[in-house]
């Protein structure tokens, strides 16, 4: 496991760019996957990654384990690689700029969300 500093820099770096609550992101979760013939069970709706997110915002830093250190690196990298800070929020214009928040909101950031 990353020692303590890395970690502690890791968690305000996931918590930086993770916007959205646990209860926000749960419910989006939900919403993402419902559909008009089938619905997850609310505990499985969602991608992993989003599961995985959604558990690590549950839990406490003392309690994070290897792999959620590996999805929290990731998360970061993501949500910082595809939002322009500067740029950031623009009202949805296109579909794609639909499809990119969608994406990120998957991974707990909303980009709307001040």
């Amino acid at each position: 496991m990353a020692d303590a500093l890395e970690t502690e820099a890791l968690w305000e770096d996931f918590h930086r760019v993770v916007n959205m609550t646990s209860a926000e992101l749960a419910a989006w979760l939900k919403v993402r996957d419902a559909d008009e013939e089938t619905e997850p069970l609310p505990e499985e709706a969602g991608t992993p990654t989003g599961q995985h997110v959604l558990a690590i915002l549950r839990k406490r830093r003392t309690d994070l384990t290897d792999d959620d250190i590996r999805v929290m690196h990731k998360v970061v990298d993501t949500v910082s690689d595809l939002v322009d800070p500067e740029n950031e929020p623009e009202p949805e214009s296109t579909p794609e700029d639909t499809r990119r928040r969608h994406r990120l909101m998957t991974l707990g950031h909303d980009p709307l969300k001040p």
